[in-house]
């Protein structure tokens, strides 16, 4: 009897175990440096579990290294942040086309975000604060127009420091 007890305990925590792992992904970055001696390191950073199969890649945005998962695709773009809570060790999330944009909407997503528009040179768009969305229809957020070519996510206030000087230097 105390041998099924013990193997019922076991059994049970390795069960928690397993669950409490599978909430929580991680995935390698390999930051790469060039210069005279090209270096390449890589981290192993938590992110979400909701967007695990999402690359991610260390970004230059301004003067600042932005650690961000990469939705490059329009399944990848029409998922984004759903269902996320907690970007972990990311930064946010980067929206890249090779066309103009699209209009971004918040179904399916928990927390508030702040999102940044970028031209396909690089440089500042325009800005907006979203909300998630409680009732059909969800509003929609995009600049005056769709021509630009990245977007970034990130939890409100985050992306304060960006200005209309800055840059966004990113290739797929």
């Amino acid at each position: 009897m105390t041998g099924s007890v013990l193997a019922m305990g076991w059994m049970t925590s390795t069960i928690v175990i397993a669950l409490l792992l599978a909430a929580c992904s991680t995935t390698a970055v390999t930051d790469t440096v060039e210069g005279p001696q090209t270096t390449s390191t890589t981290t192993q950073v938590s992110i979400p579990s909701q967007i695990a199969d999402f690359d991610v890649q260390s970004v230059q945005v301004g003067d600042r290294m932005m650690l961000l998962a990469i939705a490059d695709s329009p399944s990848l773009r029409s998922r984004g942040l759903q269902g996320v809570t907690d970007l972990e060790d990311l930064d946010g999330m980067l929206f890249f086309w090779r066309h103009d944009g699209d209009a971004f909407w918040m179904k399916d997503t928990l927390i508030p975000l702040d999102i940044v528009w970028f031209n396909v040179d690089g440089t500042y768009k325009d800005r907006a604060s979203m909300v998630p969305c409680t009732e059909d229809p969800c509003p929609t957020y995009a600049p005056g127009d769709l021509a630009f070519r990245f977007a970034i996510e990130a939890p409100p206030g985050s992306l304060s420091w960006i200005t209309k000087s800055t840059i966004i230097t990113y290739s797929d």
